[in-house]
């Protein structure tokens, strides 16, 4: 192992995701376990500027795991943008001797490391907290299958009002740029439709498939859309499209928004963050750096981190046929 670390530093930047607090416990814990001083760095890339900082042992992690969000807090740092900004950060890395930098986050916070350590040579190891799923170089982030149990759960009870009303409701889940959440939930819901940015459905098909379940003797129906979906303007134009042409549907829409971020993270999550903490604190003893920690077939990865951003992550396209078969 790398002896020369001897105290690293570990923040959480983007948006928050179940599972967050796991990783954060993990990589405490472990730096603790090898003898390393680990630095919480408070309010993302923000904290690193102002010096938001705190020494953790293994104590000050305690009862974190099952905590949703994250206790180091977040937050978007224009700022950091900046080289002046990221030369103020790299001060507050020299003031606390910190040698090497766990990022906890997803595409923007890797891109800001990645560009951190091209400037000042501080070795950085990424952690992808997203419950959006949308980071390649690994099967699952931390928080997705949190997001995707809240949302299965959201939308089981917006079923039961569907089936009472006769209705025809669109739940949108997040996913600007990706569908992993719209396509899954959809499925393990029991959707009738599935709009993800991938697959463009197109309003006139999606007109033809609600027409078919009405004529197959469906009385309500629900369809799924991922916020980036491009089959209209949004969610309530797509709505009113389908009600203006078929009026005898009753529709309502559902916008999930925020609440798939919260919540106490799954056994998965906190697992996945756990396994990933330890890996990546060993990975930076090793003296990898400038590359995210993944989940591939069971197995702790490594990818480089300008692949992981630039590389875009693929929909799984034998899900949308059984969505597709499912909707009969």
């Amino acid at each position: 192992m790398n002896t020369t670390i001897k105290r690293i530093g570990v923040l959480t930047s983007g948006g928050d995701a179940p599972g967050m607090n796991a990783a954060v416990r993990a990589v405490v814990r472990s730096a603790s376990y090898f003898n390393v001083e680990c630095i919480a760095i408070y309010q993302g890339y923000q904290g690193l500027i102002d010096d938001k900082t705190k020494v953790m042992n293994a104590r000050s992690v305690n009862n974190i795991i099952n905590k949703g969000g994250t206790i180091l807090k977040s937050a978007r740092c224009l700022e950091f943008r900046t080289k002046e900004g990221r030369k103020q950060a790299f001060e507050t890395i020299k003031k606390h001797e910190i040698d090497g930098l766990v990022v906890i986050g997803g595409d923007g916070s890797f891109t800001g490391a990645m560009i951190f350590q091209s400037e000042f040579k501080i070795p950085v190891i990424g952690i992808p907290g997203t419950i959006d799923n949308d980071i390649f170089g690994t099967s699952h982030t931390i928080g997705y299958d949190t997001a995707l149990n809240t949302v299965i759960d959201a939308i089981d009870k917006i079923r039961d009002t569907a089936i009472s009303h006769n209705r025809l409701f669109f739940v949108e889940v997040m996913g600007r740029d990706a569908g992993h959440i719209a396509l899954n939930a959809g499925i393990g819901a029991g959707a009738e439709e599935v709009l993800i940015p991938e697959e463009n459905l197109g309003l006139e098909r999606l007109l033809e498939s609600l027409q078919r379940s009405k004529k197959s003797g469906k009385s309500s129906s629900i369809v799924v859309i991922a916020e980036g979906d491009k089959s209209g303007k949004n969610v309530f134009q797509i709505a009113e499209h389908i009600e203006k042409n078929l009026p005898y549907y009753e529709v309502r829409v559902s916008v999930l928004g925020h609440m798939q971020r919260g919540g106490s993270p799954s056994c998965f999550d906190r697992v996945l963050a756990s396994r990933m903490g330890v890996f990546a604190v060993e990975s930076l003893l090793n003296g990898s750096s400038n590359v995210m920690v993944g989940l591939d077939n069971g197995e702790m990865i490594l990818t480089p981190l300008e692949k992981a951003i630039k590389t875009k992550s693929e929909i799984n396209k034998n899900l949308i046929r059984v969505s597709d078969i499912l909707s009969v």
